[in-house]
């Protein structure tokens, strides 16, 4: 008897020892749009599952809608552009970026052709719609320089991310400045009266997996778990473009010719890279000159705001920060 009890004890122990460790629930806000694509692979395929990862994927509309749940505990981790972490350096500075995502070029102008929009040089004096306070406004901002227009020459319409589309159809803005997939929507309802403005690469958007500093001091271990099987995720978009395509069309409910060009158009190698600061650096700028934040705010210091340990022991290489 003692020796059969000894055996179902060793027998149980082993069991547990190879089970995943299941933790307390890791909330991770997800934006809708193929920057997301390594959260819904790692979800479709059960990575978070198999890496012992107790994930709850909660559903929002953009980055900073999955930044404000975060910072109201309504989440543990969320996904959002790195933008909305240089602003928050200037003043609260609790959020912290864990790892990049995805970066793109997906940013996209989109114009009435009934509006008299037909080059960029038309928008002055006309109305751009565009998410206030996001990666869409400052790649708005870095694009009118780019082509020669003053930000003052057009009024800025601030509007909710699922809005621009109704305001371009009922023409209560000309133009709009939004991330895909909401700039195909728009595009798709305007049909001839699309005008598509030129797409120069004057921002690279790192879409970014953010915690706030606290919450990343207490579950650690979670997040780890959750990089490992987000890691896995960019290394099966890399090797299997079909598969990752197929988990795009059925998440977002688009064609699979659209999904092929949002893979082409991103990169979705998880890391941490100096382009990022890089970028954020020239966000900073673009704060204090757009007034987004004032000099009263203090000095900032961007790398603070990037915390590589935790990608150094999920995903050993995959950071290259100089700090």
């Amino acid at each position: 008897m003692v020796r059969c009890l000894l055996s179902a004890a060793l027998f149980l122990a082993a069991c547990l020892r190879l089970a995943p460790a299941f933790a307390h629930e890791l909330r991770l806000a997800v934006s809708a749009g193929p920057v997301s694509l390594p959260v819904y692979v790692a979800e479709a395929k059960g990575y978070f599952k198999s890496e012992g990862a107790n994930v709850k994927p909660l559903d929002c509309r953009s980055g900073k809608q999955c930044v404000e749940m975060l910072q109201q505990g309504h989440a543990d981790v969320a996904t959002a552009a790195e933008l909305l972490v240089s602003l928050n350096s200037f003043t609260k500075a609790d959020l912290s970026i864990v790892a990049t995502l995805s970066s793109s070029h997906q940013m996209r102008v989109l114009a009435r052709r009934s509006a008299g929009v037909l080059r960029p040089h038309d928008l002055r004096g006309k109305r751009v719609g565009t998410v206030a306070g996001t990666s869409a406004e400052y790649y708005l901002d870095t694009w009118l320089l780019f082509q020669g227009v003053d930000r003052s020459e057009v009024t800025l319409v601030p509007l909710p991310a699922d809005r621009l589309a109704a305001a371009m159809e009922n023409r209560d803005v000309d133009a709009v400045a939004i991330w895909e997939p909401i700039a195909s929507t728009v595009a798709d309802a305007l049909k001839d009266d699309l005008a598509a403005m030129p797409t120069p690469r004057v921002y690279t958007q790192h879409f970014t997996l953010v915690t706030n500093r606290r919450k990343t001091a207490v579950a650690n271990t979670e997040i780890v778990k959750l990089l490992r099987a987000l890691a896995r995720a960019s290394q099966l978009i890399a090797q299997e473009p079909a598969a990752a395509r197929q988990v795009l069309t059925t998440r977002l409910r688009i064609t699979d010719a659209q999904a092929a060009a949002y893979l082409v158009a991103h990169d979705y190698s998880l890391n941490l890279d100096q382009s990022l600061v890089s970028t954020m650096e020239s966000q900073a700028r673009w704060a204090l000159r757009s007034g987004q934040v004032t000099k009263g705010d203090g000095a900032v210091n961007l790398l603070r705001a990037i915390d590589p340990g935790l990608l150094r022991i999920a995903v050993p290489g995959a950071v290259s920060l100089v700090r």
